[in-house]
């Protein structure tokens, strides 16, 4: 993280920009708060508040949060609109728009009752606002361009400026050319904390927070296709893809709070191993406790937050994920013939003597993908990958890790290795005795109304599936059609 004034000397037409929709001063200008620029896309630790009401704050999975001077009691941040390189996991990067060097943007954090002033410059090459998702504020705050405000151009400054009046999670994203701006990657979160106790907010010991976000990236390519309505390849969390995403360490008894929130084009169902969790807030508030039901898996749409609470009294180190399968894939062709079931080995091979690197895929499920080394284009991901304790984790896109500690230390957000599982307590191959056949059930019925069906046409043979089972070890040979 780097505070920097020469932001706006490699800019000079900043140093011209307009507060509100008039010019100032360049003296005038040299009083803005200092832009805070962040080009790193690990997690930085949490921001304790150096001055303005005390709070306890948050930890932005593989993000961070905005710093803010105090102004005659006013909280004032400044946010730069500029196109930014993000890496989406080790091995690829892209071309994103964002704010102050990421996408998404840092995370602004407040108290409720705080007077906040948001400095925002826009330094992409068409005009933009920022809409605060969720906010309680006048309606000329709202940022939306054209309707409550005109749009932001490039090389100038606005300012919002409003009162946080309600706790919560909330959102914060353009409202100019949308459909461009938010499928280029800006958006970013807004959490305000509670002046003092609430009775339907508690107290928790760690408090994580990102964005759900997608692009359509071409493999090869580093550019997102913001044109794309749903058929999006790169599924993340704070524009970052498994293996990319940070792990979440806690301690073992651990009272834990997620807060997530969805910004892209469908529902998103966010999945928990090894415990049991509530929804206890929304971007409309805290849920009331009698509202409030024991789950494993929430369902996030387009727009919303969901806020979820559990006690981490489970160790080890369980996965957390989106639960549509394909969201937890990186960049795939989603054209591809299906080939289960079918054995082309013998083609294959003919094939590799025209072209040596010609691979099979899909023969035994998209695992084989995963298991051989194929040749990618740069700057481009594996579908499936990473490596966990006992092989292939056979992952990408939305997914991570929670790390629960016996003796991961009060506030630590270090990363505490690969869980020991006890003696006796993971899973094991059968080396015994062969296993009986499985009993099949003898009384199946028959159809209420049977089927009328014309009778075969003279010599031909009624086609019969019967199941294809691999032999032995699982990649040998197949039995028949």
């Amino acid at each position: 993280m780097v505070s920097r004034r020469d932001l706006f000397v490699r800019s000079a037409g900043a140093l011209g920009a307009a507060v509100s929709a008039t010019a100032v001063s360049r003296v005038a200008m040299a009083a803005l708060p200092e832009p805070v620029l962040q080009t790193s896309a690990t997690t930085a630790p949490p921001l304790l508040p150096p001055n303005g009401r005390p709070y306890q704050p948050v930890l932005t999975l593989n993000g961070w949060t905005l710093p803010w001077r105090m102004n005659q009691g006013v909280k004032e941040f400044h946010l730069v609109a500029e196109p930014v390189l993000r890496e989406l996991a080790p091995g690829m990067k892209s071309h994103l728009w964002g704010y102050n060097g990421q996408s998404p943007g840092p995370t602004i954090e407040v108290v409720e009752g705080d007077r906040v002033r948001i400095f925002v410059t826009n330094r992409l090459p068409e005009h933009t606002s920022v809409h605060w998702h969720g906010q309680r504020l006048p309606n000329g705050m709202d940022g939306v361009s054209g309707l409550t405000q005109p749009a932001i151009q490039p090389g100038k400054t606005f300012v919002y400026e409003f009162e946080a009046r309600r706790p919560g999670t909330f959102m914060y994203h353009p409202h100019a050319d949308e459909m461009t701006q938010m499928a280029m990657g800006m958006m970013g979160l807004w959490i305000t904390h509670p002046r003092g106790r609430h009775p339907q907010i508690d107290t928790v010991d760690r408090d994580f927070c990102f964005l759900l976000n997608a692009f359509d990236i071409e493999p090869g390519a580093a550019t997102p296709r913001p044109s794309t309505m749903l058929d999006f390849n790169l599924w993340c969390w704070n524009s970052r893809v498994f293996p990319g995403i940070d792990s979440l360490h806690v301690r073992q008894g651990d009272r834990v709070r997620i807060r997530v929130g969805n910004l892209t084009m469908t529902n998103h169902p966010i999945h928990l191993h090894g415990h049991e969790f509530s929804v206890t807030g929304t971007d409309g508030g805290p849920v009331p406790r009698s509202a409030r039901w024991p789950e494993v898996t929430t369902d996030i749409a387009v727009g919303q937050m969901r806020q979820i609470e559990f006690l981490a009294d489970e160790p080890g180190d369980w996965a957390f994920h989106c639960h549509k399968s394909h969201h937890t894939m990186n960049a795939m062709g989603h054209g591809l013939p299906n080939l289960i079931g079918v054995d082309h080995s013998g083609l294959a091979q003919k094939i590799r003597r025209l072209v040596p690197e010609y691979m099979v895929m899909g023969e035994r499920g998209m695992a084989d993908m995963a298991e051989m080394e194929m040749p990618l284009p740069d700057n481009t991901l594996p579908m499936m990958t990473g490596q966990g304790p006992f092989g292939g984790v056979e992952m990408g896109g939305m997914f991570s890790i929670l790390k629960v500690r016996k003796d991961q230390k009060p506030g630590d957000y270090s990363d505490p290795g690969w869980y020991a599982q006890p003696k006796g307590s993971r899973a094991f191959e059968w080396t015994g005795a062969p296993l009986p056949a499985p009993a099949r059930f003898a009384a199946e019925g028959g159809q209420s109304m049977p089927r009328q069906q014309a009778a075969p046409a003279s010599g031909t043979v009624p086609t019969e599936l019967r199941a294809r089972k691999p032999q032995g070890g699982g990649h040998g040979g197949h039995s028949g059609h």
